[in-house]
């Protein structure tokens, strides 16, 4: 393997910059249990061509659910693993079918949108009540849009269970989806070879992230750290807009 091959062709300074995102996303999701997803997917999005936005950010999170869910692997909550991946195998097939026809640019409108409506809303009701439909309807979105961690969050928030076991059922969780998903643009024919080993330097700094999150889940001022970064999320979301929608007007329009 070539060092050109470590950062995918984008450049040692925007791949040191997906770096530190990776390692504070990873941060961001320990420390205060949703959010960190939702950055990393916006500044790929950002930096990455259209088509691998969502698969390479897929795997990214896989790599990092799994760092964290191993070391907090002691804390889960069992009983819903297996109505959720039920679910989620429904969903992805079901995004499958349709993920492929997507033009690059309506994806960032999308992502951006749907990083919005995040920050601005909290998910339904009824996706705090059954792991099955948790695992269908957010496995669905995420071969769209990638960032559906707050959608399985409301669900495992609403298990009354403590952070502890919130940080690992949530990782689990998500480690499934993102398990799932990664197979699913496999065989729709993502190249992901070109990606590996850039996706493997963004794990190991998001499981770097992950230890330093450890530390800390208990000591951090978690109101006034939601605000800056629901702003930042903002911020991006609406980047994203603007140049999804720059690029389907055309320079031009």
């Amino acid at each position: 393997m070539t060092w050109d091959l470590l950062h995918a062709g984008l450049g040692w300074p925007v791949a040191a910059a997906l770096l530190a995102v990776s390692f504070a996303s990873s941060f961001i999701t320990v420390a205060f249990g949703i959010g960190g997803g939702a950055v990393m997917l916006a500044v790929l999005a950002t930096l990455l061509p259209g088509a691998a936005i969502i698969p390479v950010h897929g795997l990214v999170q896989l790599g990092s659910n799994v760092g964290r869910a191993a070391i907090m692997a002691r804390y889960l909550q069992t009983n819903v693993v297996w109505p959720f991946a039920f679910g989620a195998l429904i969903g992805v097939a079901l995004g499958g079918l349709f993920v492929v026809q997507l033009d690059p640019a309506v994806i960032q409108i999308g992502v951006g949108a749907f990083i919005l409506w995040t920050v601005l809303f909290k998910p339904p009701g009824f996706l705090r009540r059954s792991a099955a439909i948790t695992g269908v309807f957010s496995s669905f979105l995420t071969m769209f849009f990638g960032g559906t961690g707050p959608f399985v969050a409301a669900f495992v928030r609403a298990q009354g269970i403590d952070r502890m076991g919130y940080v690992a059922t949530h990782a689990t969780l998500m480690t499934l989806q993102h398990l799932l998903k990664t197979l699913a643009f496999g065989l729709l024919g993502f190249a992901f070879s070109g990606w590996l080993g850039l996706i493997a330097l963004l794990i190991a700094f998001g499981f770097l992230g992950t230890l330093a999150g450890k530390q800390v889940l208990t000591r951090i001022d978690e109101r006034r750290f939601k605000l800056v970064l629901s702003v930042i999320l903002s911020v991006l979301a609406l980047r994203l807009i603007y140049a999804g929608g720059v690029s389907l007007l055309g320079p031009g329009q």
